[in-house]
């Protein structure tokens, strides 16, 4: 944990304190355009998100089914950039939204350059980054890049993670530790697995960084075996879905945004429920 506490640190002091999860959900910038990633960021916000997981397009998403990938070559479709995302959250500064998280590759930070582009991330209001296929040897180094300015570095921890690995990433993480539900990609699932609930169990036994469970959370009903053993969940694809119809000419995007904003809404109200 970082010494002062950072804005998504402080999130889930206060959910903690009231008993609570913390709902996240996630979309990529650029699907369908980044105006459209406006209405969607402040939609969230008034849905009652606690943070918001935005992600970087990129062509070879290693973690992401195929709801989320159509997202991401749609918004790369429409020629979103880095600096664009950049420039689109700067400009929300004022807005009011809750702690915003990158989803991004490595090789977008590494091609863009570290040092780079987290100062234009923190310049834009960007609170932590999730960075999926982060090389274990790298994670210290940007690890410590991303707490001198201030940030979180969330690292995502499998099912299948050794015991070795999983020391590492508890010695790395901060903000919170992203607890992938189930072995695989992204997408909704029918439950939450036993095995996982048992992990977040040994894992609570290990470090006071709150656990975010994401991959296949999907309905209210997913949160109700959370609460005692996690800090919070993660909704992706079953957000991005409603964007998929809007693509396919099955609703207008307004009306993917009403859908949008039920959906998030409902998990919001699910997850705030004291324990």
């Amino acid at each position: 944990m970082t010494q002062t506490s950072s804005p998504i640190e402080a999130v889930f002091r206060e959910r903690r304190a009231q008993g609570q999860l913390a709902f996240l959900p996630f979309i990529a910038a650029g699907d369908p355009d980044l105006e459209g990633t406006r209405k969607l960021l402040t939609c969230l916000a008034a849905a009652g998100a606690d943070a918001i997981e935005i992600g970087f397009p990129y062509s070879d998403p290693i973690a992401d089914g195929p709801v989320i990938q159509a997202s991401y070559t749609r918004a790369l479709t429409g020629k979103v950039t880095v600096d664009g995302i950049f420039g689109l959250v700067g400009s929300m500064k004022a807005d009011g939204l809750p702690p915003l998280i990158a989803m991004v590759s490595f090789a977008i930070i590494f091609r863009h350059g570290p040092e780079r582009f987290l100062e234009q991330a923190k310049e834009a209001g960007f609170s932590g980054f999730i960075v999926p296929d982060l090389p274990s040897e790298e994670a210290a180094e940007l690890s410590g890049l991303i707490r001198a300015a201030g940030m979180d570095l969330i690292q995502l921890l499998a099912p299948t993670t050794t015991p070795a690995r999983t020391k590492e990433i508890v010695a790395n993480s901060s903000g919170f530790i992203y607890c992938i539900a189930v072995a695989g990609t992204t997408g909704e699932r029918a439950s939450v697995s036993e095995n996982l609930i048992t992990q977040l169990r040994q894992l609570k036994e290990q470090t006071e960084t709150p656990l975010v469970v994401g991959f296949g959370i999907s309905k209210p009903e997913h949160l109700d075996p959370l609460r005692d053993v996690a800090d919070g969940a993660i909704v992706g694809s079953g957000i991005v879905k409603s964007l998929q119809k809007s693509a396919d000419g099955e609703k207008s995007f307004d009306e993917a945004l009403e859908e949008i904003e039920a959906l998030a809404r409902s998990m919001a109200e699910a997850a705030h429920q004291s324990r």
